[in-house]
């Protein structure tokens, strides 16, 4: 008798596709169906009626001896873990489980847009974290260089993706989708411009499906505005919570994230910095070998020496490579100069160094590179020169190192500048290190083992404690700054931290000053820059301290 096949087509809650089950039945037979506990059907008296489609099967226990190959499961014909209700029912169970061995489940492949994150191509707008591609969701960083799509979706980070790049990458523009509910949008101020998302928010216009984008200064306080029978008062911002507000980009579904690529914030944080390099760089690159290498954690205690400098001579290479990328990265052309000679004969050229959010700040003694690319009349020219000063116009004031050399002094626009990065710095901290893993004589033995962790018995220095902690020249000191410079002048080493603007040069100035009137010799004195060292040197020289 020839087989008869019959297909029941089931959901399949775990992967939300259908599988489809073939049934393969040999003969005629009637059978009375046990009571069987791995189903949860109710015993049907005929033997030729299947189950419906309607009709609900529970579980069926398949026991892990069955064969998984490339998405189909074979189960042989004792794997099928099923009891009966009687004895004498177990002919019936046999003959039942026979018919079962060629129980198959494929992998039909009846949904063939699943997209399995992190393999293959990801669309031209998929989530550039986890691969997200719902239009509704995702939204593109409009900077130029960027022009990446991103979700609204959280992941396993504390905020939106969109919003964790916006900030790692201090972009500020974005666009929506063409085939989301508003459009291709710009974000952007209805009444100045402005498109930094962080500053933007909306109030409701005359009708409540009607808003309007503002951005918070200088456009929420401008009175032409209050003429508009808009309640300004109920301004929201468009980013709550490190998320964009839901009606304007829309959360991934719950499916939708399970689907995704899982993603953590480290990883964002490294695939971030690797697009500063190279901005077509994918998650699969992180695992090259030298790409994802972690540097060893600081530790609060350390054995000797050397394994003090095997955990922080590596992260001063991290900050060196860093220093060097920011400041090398910073060129800018078309700059307009104004020439002009100082007292020591040297050329000094005047020019606007356009500066952006994401930028380093010039300081006087940062050394740059002025380059013209030549013309006609003029061939190319190049000089090397220290920032002297910064003018209240913010002119950057650039001194020339050469006085003999031949200076286009007659062009006075289409010049470049760049930063002329030097390693000094980090090749002294570095030699520092390697002296102090090698010569224990380097430091004082108290110094020495403070620095490794190691408990050290508590040792005061016999000075005398001045009644008034200030000093001539400089301004008054504060309750804070008074208690450091007595803790400083009490103890073999201190340490004073603050952030900008809360008197660190001031109250190291006075230390100073109150340690060379103890008369215990010379007093040296170290900053890690030039510039660092010359504003010290100008509070310590107020003081009437010869420096």
């Amino acid at each position: 008798m020839d087989s008869q096949y019959e297909t029941a087509s089931q959901p399949d809650t775990g992967n939300d596709v259908y599988t489809f089950l073939e049934f393969n039945t040999q003969g005629d037979e009637d059978f009375d169906y046990a009571e069987f506990q791995g189903l949860s059907q109710p015993i049907r008296p005929s033997a030729s009626v299947w189950p419906s489609s309607s009709d609900s099967v529970s579980a069926l226990d398949i026991a892990s001896s069955s064969e998984i190959r490339g998405g189909r499961v074979a189960a042989g014909a004792n794997n099928g873990n099923v009891s009966s209700g009687s004895s004498k029912d177990a002919g019936v169970v046999e003959s039942l489980a026979a018919g079962m061995s060629g129980l198959n489940f494929e992998d039909t492949g009846a949904d063939d847009e699943i997209f399995e994150y992190g393999k293959g191509e990801f669309a031209e707008h998929a989530c550039r974290y986890c691969g997200v591609t719902n239009p509704a969701c995702v939204i593109r960083c409009n900077a130029p260089s960027c022009r990446k799509w991103f979700c609204n979706s959280r992941g396993n980070t504390s905020g939106s993706h969109i919003v964790n790049h916006l900030v790692r990458s201090k972009h500020k523009e974005v666009c929506l989708h063409k085939d989301s509910p508003l459009g291709e949008t710009i974000l952007e101020c209805y009444n100045c411009g402005c498109r930094n998302v962080f500053l933007l928010g909306f109030i409701s216009a005359k009708t409540e499906s009607v808003v309007v984008l503002l951005c918070r200064e200088p456009c929420l306080s401008v009175s032409a505005l209050k003429d508009m029978n808009w309640d300004l008062s109920k301004w929201c911002p468009l980013v709550e919570d490190r998320c964009f507000l839901q009606w304007l980009l829309k959360v991934p579904s719950e499916q939708e994230q399970l689907r995704a690529r899982q993603i953590s914030a480290q990883q964002i944080n490294k695939i971030e910095e690797l697009w500063k390099t190279n901005p077509d760089a994918t998650f699969e690159d992180l695992e090259k070998p030298g790409v994802d290498d972690e540097p060893q954690p600081v530790a609060l205690k350390y054995e000797d020496a050397y394994q003090y400098q095997n955990v922080f001579a590596p992260l001063i290479k991290l900050e060196a490579d860093y220093d060097k990328m920011m400041k090398e990265s910073q060129s800018k052309d078309n700059i307009t100069i104004r020439w002009d000679v100082g007292l020591n004969k040297k050329r000094i050229a005047y020019f606007v160094f356009p500066k952006e959010d994401n930028e380093l700040r010039l300081v006087p003694g940062d050394e740059l590179r002025l380059r013209y690319s030549g013309d006609a009349v003029h061939s190319s020219w190049q000089s090397v020169g220290h920032v002297i000063k910064l003018t209240a116009q913010e002119e950057v004031a650039l001194e020339l190192g050469a006085i003999q050399q031949d200076f286009p002094l007659d062009v006075t626009h289409g010049f470049s500048v760049d930063f002329v990065w030097k390693s000094t710095s980090f090749d002294r901290m570095q030699g520092a290190m390697k002296t102090f893993a090698v010569d224990d004589t380097s430091v004082s033995g108290y110094i020495y083992h403070h620095l490794l962790g190691h408990e050290v018995e508590m040792h005061l220095v016999r000075n005398a404690v001045p009644r008034r902690c200030g000093a001539p020249g400089l301004p008054e000191l504060n309750a804070s700054q008074v208690s450091a410079v007595k803790s400083v002048l009490q103890r073999p080493i201190s340490l004073i931290q603050g952030p900008p603007g809360t008197g660190k040069t001031v109250t190291s100035a006075a230390i100073v000053y109150h340690m060379a009137k103890q008369g215990q010799g010379q007093v040296l004195v170290c900053a890690p820059s030039n510039v660092a060292v010359d504003q010290l040197a100008e509070k310590i020289s107020a003081t009437g301290l010869k420096v």
